[in-house]
């Protein structure tokens, strides 16, 4: 059973974001929140390194030792640490990306990947290319940098981010038959993007809790 669900964060936002979600989704559920922004701040200033990945390690063993029987990492960017901690640690670790890619893979096709933040890149790359291997799909991956958003977005100034987001998407979509948002801090857009591309837009926050409360239900 399922009683206790670690969130690890490395936005601030997201904590805010989530915590009413898992309120409202899981009443039953005790959920915690831990956040570290440092390790985002690291990850873009210096990329993945084996501290990095020691860090994520500590995150996690923290969150069994306070009594989680689930672990959920928000962040993209720490996907390869996280493949490190899962041996060491005796709770089941979710990404928050898991359950996107495995869906925007199930098929053959153009997937155009979105991302603010560079450090997103290669795990996002590689989490999709990851599960296309496992369903046996056919998936070619164009990944564009929407440079000088996630500043934007750090600086509070979201409609900037949002109108530079949407302008790089808008020329992805005539290439792609549908759209990732590789980073949970593009989920809003998921929608209005959606309706102005006419086509798929995946986002991670909705995946991801369709996976918690799934995984719940079947421990239960």
């Amino acid at each position: 059973m399922i009683r206790s669900i670690a969130f690890i964060h490395t936005v601030a936002l997201l904590v805010e974001r989530f915590r009413p979600r898992f309120q409202a989704e899981l009443p039953q559920q005790r959920c915690f929140h831990l956040l570290d922004e440092s390790v985002l701040q690291d990850l873009l200033r210096d990329g993945p390194s084996p501290a990095i990945t020691r860090r994520i390690v500590t995150l996690a063993t923290l969150a069994a030792d306070a009594g989680a029987d689930l672990i959920v990492f928000t962040c993209s960017s720490t996907s390869p640490a996280i493949d490190a901690a899962r041996p060491l640690v005796p709770v089941p670790i979710v990404k928050i990306d898991d359950a996107m890619y495995a869906e925007a893979a199930r098929c053959d096709g153009r997937v155009g990947l979105l991302y603010t933040a560079r450090s997103t890149l290669e795990p996002s790359r590689s989490l999709l290319a990851e599960h296309a291997a496992a369903s046996g799909a056919r998936v070619k991956a164009e990944c564009v940098l929407v440079d000088g958003a996630f500043d934007e977005l750090s600086a509070g100034r979201r409609e900037i981010h949002d109108a530079l987001v949407t302008e790089s998407a808008l020329a992805l979509a005539a290439r792609a038959d549908r759209l990732v948002l590789a980073q949970a801090s593009l989920a809003h857009l998921a929608a209005p993007l959606a309706e102005a591309t006419g086509k798929p837009v995946f986002a991670s926050p909705e995946w991801m809790v369709r996976d918690v409360v799934a995984r719940v239900a079947a421990a239960a």
